[in-house]
């Protein structure tokens, strides 16, 4: 019988029992034991309040002291991985709605599971573009006023503990109330007489109180604050102000909706498939991948804000986490972003249901970019209220506060412009047609159309441009200026193009109501926007006539000396457009234009923008003679600008430009005007080293072109010029600061004069 050889089967038993034990969790507490919570907040004089540890014990003695309603567990569901409890708000609604949230539950699992991405437009401009601009063009010298329990100079200890002594949901709904209103009861502080400066530190301090409770897990503090943040967008009592204050207001509550976003999305661990280890959510997670204790949490977040009962700040507060409607079902956002909207209706003041209505089309560009539905009835809605402008609510706001209508208007402007540019984001041109059509029939007012100007496409307004003239011509200014929208098409048409034949007739009917101004401010502003397309699309006749007008209205009273900047911005479109120098020193006005920059450090930034253009775009060599001429005043002006005080990267920034211009003047055969356009040069920019070694260089490299061209056998005439040259960097030479520069260049030229047979020299 033959023997069998027996092999032990090799085994893994670490791997083996890894994967037979049941997924588990560390606990440190019994999870059916009596929590007890309580808390001490101590406010100094900042307001901030810090808070000392919790503290748990069991027994029948202790009493349920209720910190913080956002972050209270309940026994059951605290040992979860996210579990935070229901609150009373939450607990109610479960209770009486079991099976509706049990289809909800199923409703999360199969709607909207796909995050949506979706691009914008190339034009189309983001908020963050837009902040800046709006703080500095709506300003105040008012006082202005702040309300919040938040800022209070108080030096006091505050001891916060709030027992629930019965159990029944109403009693359990009603402090819930009273946590989130509580500050109305006394603690509220207005305060007075604050300067522009001093509102913005106060609206940043309140930035920090938030960012600070929340660090320290002060939901409902955090709550609160944006609350009152929220109810300042309400008041209206200087209205200048309202477009600034909003920014201000609404990067608070941005700041809240990030807050509880990253918060719930740091809490919602799951565990992946075959794994007992919870990790984080990625970046694109669906609703299947979110924890039912996190979304349990999510739905608590937006009961506790529908309890909210003032409707301004019950609507931002709720726009501001309209991105944690991912945790549940991304397929809500419509119907929020349109139960929203329709919100917005209750708002009676115009300027603020703009506002309202512009926080929540950028909310909803973010979130849900692809969403539109609720765009268009928020614009029909302005359509529709837009006449109570000249209502007596708004008129008597306007007397008291000593305002008149065109400036009111203009607050309007950065709204209305933002969702108009949603509403046009992509848009098709038959929506736009439309939406022109209902302008038109609804509310022909200059101001909606400086805003449907503003955010269509560049392309639809240029293929449309006479009509749009035409609507300019006929449309009610209702105090909004007409020129501003002549500036605002100035500026869409220089970055579309018209129909060919439309552009002569474009500019005759535009530049006669504009030429009529009598206001400089006005003026310029339409000159700059439209100097643009008109170097862009005539010749030098057209141009010089836009120049002799813009002199014409700048020189009265030395105006210009107020508009340097908008003068500068219409050189520098110029020289973009206007490659060729002899073209524009040929214009009778360019040079009187230029001497109405009398500021002198302004004077010499001109000059380097024209000299800068033309040492980019001067090719070839040149010897126009009035080029050199308009060159040689341009270079001197930026020479006689440096002195003692002159930074060393400033003369090396004008030594360059200077040396380029020298670089590009060339008279060919012409060795001798070469020669003397080197000498006039050495007269006139005797203060730059850079520049005097270029000339000696340049003279040394014209006396080796003139041995190449007689083939190293000079003629009388020819050698009486190397020596000539050679003269010229012997004289030349000494003036320069630099030893070593000296010593180089004297080796040179010497190397230079022995090969033209200068022995003299």
């Amino acid at each position: 019988m033959a023997a069998v050889e027996w092999f032990p089967r090799k085994r893994n038993y670490e791997l083996e029992r890894d994967t037979e034990r049941l997924p588990t969790a560390d606990t440190d507490n019994h999870p059916l034991k009596a929590i007890t919570v309580s808390e001490v907040k101590n406010v100094d004089k900042k307001g901030v309040s810090s808070k000392k540890p919790a503290k748990a014990s069991q027994g029948s003695k202790s009493s349920s002291l209720v910190a913080d309603p956002l972050s209270m567990m309940d026994p059951l569901s605290a040992m979860g991985p996210l579990g935070e409890g229901l609150d009373p708000l939450s607990a109610m609604a479960a209770e009486a709605s079991a099976p509706a949230a049990a289809v909800r539950t199923y409703s999360f699992a199969e709607e909207g599971s796909k995050p949506r991405t979706v691009s914008m437009d190339d034009s189309f401009e983001p908020w963050s573009a837009k902040k800046a601009d709006i703080l500095a063009r709506y300003t105040t010298s008012e006082k202005l006023s702040i309300t919040t329990s938040f800022l209070s100079a108080t030096d006091k200890e505050q001891v916060a503990i709030k027992t629930q002594t019965s159990n029944t949901m109403s009693d359990k709904v009603r402090n819930r109330l009273e946590q989130l209103d509580d500050f109305e009861e006394g603690s509220v502080q207005e305060m007075l007489n604050l300067s522009q400066q001093e509102y913005v530190s106060r609206i940043e301090d309140l930035n920090q109180h938030l960012v600070q409770a929340w660090d320290q897990d002060q939901r409902v503090k955090a709550l609160k604050i944006a609350i009152q943040c929220a109810k300042l967008l309400a008041d209206v009592s200087v209205i200048q102000f309202y477009p600034s204050k909003f920014v201000l207001i609404t990067d608070i509550l941005d700041t809240f909706g990030k807050l509880v976003y990253e918060r719930l999305r740091d809490k919602a661990q799951y565990y992946p498939p075959g794994s007992g280890v919870p990790i984080k959510l990625p970046e694109n997670f669906t609703p299947q991948q979110v924890p039912d204790s996190a979304k349990e949490t999510c739905r608590n977040w937006f009961f506790k804000i529908a309890s909210i009962r003032e409707l301004i700040p019950r609507f931002y507060v709720e726009a501001a986490i309209m991105k944690c409607y991912s945790f549940l079902n991304p397929g809500e956002y419509a119907d929020a972003l349109q139960r929203l909207s329709v919100m917005i209706r209750g708002v009676g003041d115009p300027l603020v249901a703009l506002y309202a209505k512009c926080f929540l089309s950028r909310v909803g560009m973010a979130v849900a970019p692809s969403i539109r539905d609720h765009l268009s009835p928020m614009f029909e809605d302005f359509l529709a209220t837009f006449p109570q402008v000249s209502g007596d609510s708004v008129q008597n706001t306007l007397a008291i506060q000593k305002l008149e209508m065109p400036r009111y208007l203009t607050l309007f402007s950065p709204g209305l412009d933002w969702l108009l540019q949603c509403i046009a984001n992509k848009a098709s041109d038959e929506s736009l047609t439309d939406i022109l059509h209902k302008s038109r029939q609804q509310c022909n007012s200059a101001l909606l159309l400086n805003s449907l100007i503003s955010a269509f496409k560049p392309q639809y307004i240029a293929s449309r441009v006479m009509e749009f003239i035409e609507m300019i011509k006929e449309c009610e200014e209702t105090g909004f200026p007409k020129h501003v929208l002549f500036r605002t098409l100035g500026t869409c048409l220089a970055i579309a193009d018209p129909p060919e034949d439309k552009k002569l007739a474009v500019l005759n009917e535009v530049w006669k109501p504009i030429m009529k101004l009598k206001n400089p401010v006005d003026y310029i502003a339409c000159a700059e926007a439209w100097m643009e397309f008109i170097v862009k699309h005539f010749g030098k006749r057209e141009v010089n006539t836009v120049l002799t007008d813009v002199i014409k209205h700048m020189t009265p009273d030395r105006a210009f000396e107020e508009f340097y900047p908008q003068l500068q911005s219409i050189v520098a479109k110029i020289l973009v457009h206007i490659h060729d120098f002899s073209t524009l020193f040929a214009l009778e006005k360019f040079l009187p234009f230029i001497d109405m920059f009398q500021k002198e450090s302004v004077r010499v930034d001109v000059c380097k923008t024209i000299a800068e253009a033309f040492s980019r775009y001067q090719v070839t060599g040149t010897n126009d003679p009035v080029i050199i001429n308009a060159m040689m005043f341009i270079c001197k002006t930026m020479h006689d600008s440096v002195n003692a005080m002159t930074l060393e990267d400033e003369k090396k920034v004008i030594s360059n430009l200077i040396s380029g211009f020298v670089l590009k003047i060339s008279f060919g055969r012409e060795f001798e005007q070469q020669l003397s356009f080197f000498v006039e040069s050495r007269a006139a920019f005797t203060n730059l080293d850079i520049v005097l070694v270029q000339l000696i260089q340049s003279v040394n490299n014209l006396s080796i072109e003139t041995r190449k061209v007689v083939g190293g056998n000079h003629s009388r005439k020819t050698g009486n010029f190397v020596r000539a040259c050679a003269a010229y960097c012997f004289i030349t030479i000494p003036s320069l600061q630099s030893v070593f520069a000296q010593l180089q260049l004297y080796l040179l030229s010497g190397q230079v004069a022995l090969l033209n047979q200068c022995y003299s020299q």
